[in-house]
């Protein structure tokens, strides 16, 4: 995800568009700019087919003049119409307030931020659509040579409309790259999180693509040709990229920032005034398919105007009636929740701006800084909200008063039927191209599943060795130790044994013994040594592995996979791995790269700390990046894809370790496990490890506080106290916080983890031991940056460039879809 958590924030900017189709006019006896009364004009279009009652938009001032005298926003400028006409329209507050104050007036010109994607992109693309020159399911690839590198090749237009492509957030910031060009050709270096068409992920990438293909398709840069084919015939004349220096005194500012950095905190800072906010718009110099379009409420209601006639401006018409509706009906994959139309947001976590009342079928979008569109075509209604939320010190917000401020003008509509509307939802989904959607649980055969069902013929005739535990099991139940102790033509003569033993229940230094099942020797791998002697593989063919791996860089089985590699290397024996499900998905990759020679038993090999990776793919990348040389067969499974969490296999969860017995402790053990090494308890020795953290001395109620106050995607918090029975602080209270996880696709553990980490230390900065996490995070960098006191979001966000790197670098070994 990248330069910020708020990379999602930024798009809760909420903006509601309900447009008029006739001549714009002002509010009732009203108020004209920067808040003085006018009297209210209503269009000479045909009758409306609702009507809004001023009376009862006199409550969006209240709102507004709070949050002004709140600190939430300098200012505002809120127009409101129907299809009679402009209904409402008045400014509030300033404009600016450094270096001096500027009152804002009905003209001012706002920085769009994102609703640069609909109004300028996402129409410029229909435009194409409808007159034949690219297609939804065309391949982004087959406009953009090149770009299917990496495993892009299946993304296709209607992907990076509905942000199912794959791609992630935004491109890295922490590198100093600048130019139009650099940006495209670092989107054409992109790996993919996930497969196209599997998942929302809200991504800047997908629409600066975009405007590169129209660009191509159309011959003239983005900016152009959205002038020339929609601003120009709308008569929308304060609408553009780059504004020029002279509309500069109209131009709302947003706050002091380099010329290319982010975040803006930086010794350079200048006020942006005509310059695009956005880091990545502004380093490709102003002109980008995300960010970049700068306008004003007039003009806005001028695009609004044409949408709600279903496509016709009031001089010609910029889109057809069809294309509309096509952009506008729900697109996004069948089973998504988030709801997306082309382009458009219809009923997704970024659509506060909604608010309570415009029924299904309504559309809009946010922008970061402050501006918010919402279309309502069932009752004719559109809201254009635009604010200088981010002067002059970015700290503003304006997410619950755009919310406030929409449910208000939608209750102010009277004359529609409201109980047809409460049935009618003009959104039907339409699957796009790519994979299929259905996660349902599914029967996934594991490698030992699929050896049997071959019949061993890969071990048939060979003496063989086995590193197993009580996780090697097939999907009868039956033990792999078993199965190949008595498959016919297998010469089954020694097991080894990973940490927590064969049997999976030691939590100390495991000893070597004797099975008492079959009598076969066993070789503990965690016990003086932790790597095979080498006399321990005399006369062996092959080795068999069959390990539940649980996705995170210090779980040791891998390493004691990869030492057997090593050792297998050596002696010129087979290595054969039996893979299993990654149980919190292979599709995710999260945290910082292991330190430079920090290699370790807990960390064999430079990766991030949810690697994304079953264990068959790490054996094939550890054999091939390290350079181990293993005689290595992995055997795939059968029936599993990236995206499946554990519970979607149908497989028969069997704790991996003695304090891993849920699937939910295994969400949370990248993140919460990468802290247990300091002075703090993640629940060991108790019935819920790592899904709670504590001590003796951390105030619970104040931890649970201010991580709440963090809205950290897919979890939430409670204070709770608890006495672990054994390990860290046994038989002692200690208090702290418990930790739901609300929604799994939308958790990142990594950052749950540092944040945990950066509360305590805030919190018990004299008590919190946090040199002590370096044991298992292994990052320097990110350790040094919480003792600062940066911000968790920002210091997630410096993950990005290693987190894409790995995704390059593991690309080549990935065994399923």
């Amino acid at each position: 995800m990248h330069r910020r958590r708020a990379v999602f924030r930024i798009f809760l900017c909420t903006l509601t568009l309900t447009c008029p189709g006739g001549v714009r006019a002002a509010e009732p006896p009203g108020w004209g700019p920067a808040g003085r009364q006018v009297q209210s004009r209503r269009g000479t279009t045909s009758e409306a087919a609702s009507r809004v009652d001023p009376g009862r938009l006199g409550r969006i001032a209240e709102l507004i003049d709070s949050a002004i005298a709140e600190g939430s926003v300098q200012g505002a400028v809120v127009l409101v119409g129907d299809r009679g006409g402009v209904v409402y329209e008045r400014a509030f507050g300033n404009r600016a307030i450094v270096p001096r104050v500027e009152p804002m007036t009905l003209d001012t010109v706002f920085d769009l931020a994102s609703l640069t994607k609909v109004v300028a992109t996402t129409t410029s693309v229909m435009i194409l659509i409808q007159e034949g020159r690219i297609r939804l399911d065309d391949r982004v690839a087959g406009h953009l040579p090149g770009f299917e590198r990496h495993g892009k090749g299946g993304i296709t237009i209607g992907h990076l409309l509905t942000h199912v492509s794959g791609l992630r957030p935004d491109l890295d910031l922490d590198e100093p790259w600048v130019g139009y060009d650099t940006a495209i050709a670092l989107a054409f270096d992109e790996v993919p999180a996930t497969a196209p068409g599997e998942r929302f992920v809200y991504s800047d990438i997908n629409f600066f693509l975009l405007g590169e293909i129209v660009a191509r398709v159309s011959g003239m840069p983005l900016d152009r040709f959205a002038a020339a084919r929609i601003f120009e015939p709308l008569g929308m004349r304060d609408t553009m990229f780059a504004p020029p220096e002279t509309l500069a005194v109209r131009i709302a500012p947003t706050q002091r920032c380099s010329r290319y950095g982010w975040p803006c905190e930086t010794p350079d800072a200048a006020m942006l005034r005509g310059v695009v906010h956005d880091p990545t718009a502004r380093r490709m110099q102003g002109v980008a398919g995300h960010a970049g379009l700068f306008s004003t409420a007039a003009d806005l209601a001028a695009f609004c105007r044409m949408v709600l006639a279903g496509g016709a401006g009031d001089r010609e018409r910029i889109l057809a009636p069809l294309t509309v509706a096509r952009m506008t009906t729900v697109s996004t994959p069948a089973g998504e929740p988030n709801r997306r139309g082309l382009g458009w947001d219809m009923d997704s976590m970024f659509s506060a701006n909604r608010g309570e009342l415009f029924p299904p079928g309504s559309f809009g979008h946010t922008g970061f800084t402050g501006t918010s569109l919402w279309i309502d075509p069932a009752t004719g209604v559109y809201l254009v909200f635009l604010s200088s939320r981010l002067h002059p010190d970015g700290t503003g917000d304006v997410v619950p008063l755009r919310a406030r401020v929409s449910t208000v003008v939608a209750a102010a509509v009277e004359g529609i039927d409201a109980n047809a509307l409460s049935t009618v939802d003009r959104a039907v989904r339409i699957p796009l191209p790519g994979r299929s959607q259905s996660l349902e649980p599914v029967t996934v055969s594991t490698g030992i599943d699929v050896l049997v069902a071959e019949g061993f013929a890969r071990l048939r005739g060979k003496r063989v060795g086995l590193v197993t535990n009580h996780t090697g099991r097939s999907r009868t139940g039956a033990t792999t130790i078993d199965l190949l102790h008595g498959a016919a033509g297998v010469d089954l003569v020694a097991l080894f044994s990973p940490e927590h033993g064969i049997r999976g229940t030691v939590d100390t230094v495991v000893s070597s013994s004797t099975d008492s099942a079959t009598g076969l020797p066993i070789h503990s791998l965690y016990g003086e040594t932790r790597r095979p002697p080498a006399e321990s593989l005399d006369g062996l063919d092959a080795v068999v592995i069959d390990l539940q791996d649980v996705g995170t860089r210090f779980y040791t089985y891998a390493t004691t996979m990869a030492y057997m590699m090593e050792a297998a290397a050596q002696a010129d024996v087979e290595v054969i791995v039996l893979d299993r499900p990654n149980p919190i998905t292979g599709d995710q990759v999260e945290g910082p790269l292991l330190d430079e020679g920090a290699e370790s038993f807990t960390a064999y090999y430079r990766m991030p700390i949810r690697h994304g990776l079953t264990l068959g793919e790490l054996a094939r990348l550890f054999n091939g990046e390290a350079n181990i040389g293993a005689t290595l067969t992995v055997v795939d499974m059968q029936g599993w894809e990236r995206a499946r969490w554990f519970d979607e296999t149908g497989l028969a969860w069997i704790n991996p370790s003695p304090n891993m017995r849920s699937l939910t402790q295994a969400s949370l053990y990248p993140g919460i496990g990468a802290i247990e090494t300091t002075n703090v308890s993640v629940g060991r020795g108790t019935d819920t490890p790592f899904e709670q953290v504590g001590a003796p001395w951390v105030d619970g109620p104040r931890l649970a506080a201010e991580l709440n106050g963090r809205a950290l995607p897919g979890v939430r918090f409670y204070p709770v106290t608890f006495t672990p029975s054994s390990s860290k602080y046994a038989g002692e209270i200690c208090h702290g916080v418990s930790i739901l996880v609300l929604e799994r696709d939308a958790l990142r553990p990594v950052r749950v983890g540092m944040e945990v980490a950066s509360a305590l230390w805030r919190l018990h900065p004299t008590t919190f031991d946090i040199d002590r996490a370096a044991v298992l995070v292994q990052s320097a960098e990110t350790l040094r940056r919480i003792r600062l006191g940066e911000d968790p979001g920002a210091i997630a966000r410096s993950w990005a460039r290693d987190e894409a790197a790995w995704r390059r670098l593991r690309a080549s070994y990935l065994l399923y879809p």
